[in-house]
């Protein structure tokens, strides 16, 4: 589900993925830190008004309120009474050039990955392992 750019006067479009395990409401704090670390969401950036958010993915208002409520407590987003919630700085942008290298290359990647014949959940566990070993971590321990 998506909330269309024409309903609201953001740059964020929120979506849910009902088969993802994830809480609908980490699901719209994760999009927008995502949105912050990739620049797509900017200081000032208004999010969408919880009514337009409840009625185009049709979910309840409280979910919407306390993934803002979560965003306001992390320092990501403040609210203004009467006029909406608003973005504040508070993670690193990822800087452009390295942004779309990386991206090609991890859609290469991806892409790979597909040919080889993983699905999604497989990619996801590879990733979740590979950023467990960049770390230092032992593989092994990423999987449990």
């Amino acid at each position: 589900m998506e909330l269309g750019k024409a309903t609201v006067d953001s740059p964020i479009v929120f979506r849910l993925d009902a088969g993802s395990g994830v809480p609908p409401y980490l699901q719209l704090v994760h999009q927008v830190e995502d949105a912050s670390r990739l620049g797509y969401l900017r200081e000032g950036d208004r999010l969408p008004r919880v009514k337009d958010v409840v009625s185009s993915l049709a979910i309840n208002p409280n979910t919407v309120l306390k993934a803002y409520r979560e965003l306001e407590q992390k320092g990501l987003v403040e609210g203004r009474p009467g006029l909406g919630t608003f973005a504040k700085a508070g993670i690193d942008v990822i800087p452009m050039a390295d942004r779309s290298s990386l991206c090609r290359k991890l859609t290469r990647w991806i892409s790979d990955a597909y040919e080889a014949g993983l699905d999604d959940d497989a990619i996801r566990a590879l990733i979740a392992v590979a950023l467990h070993q960049a770390r230092g971590g032992d593989p092994s321990e990423a999987a449990s």
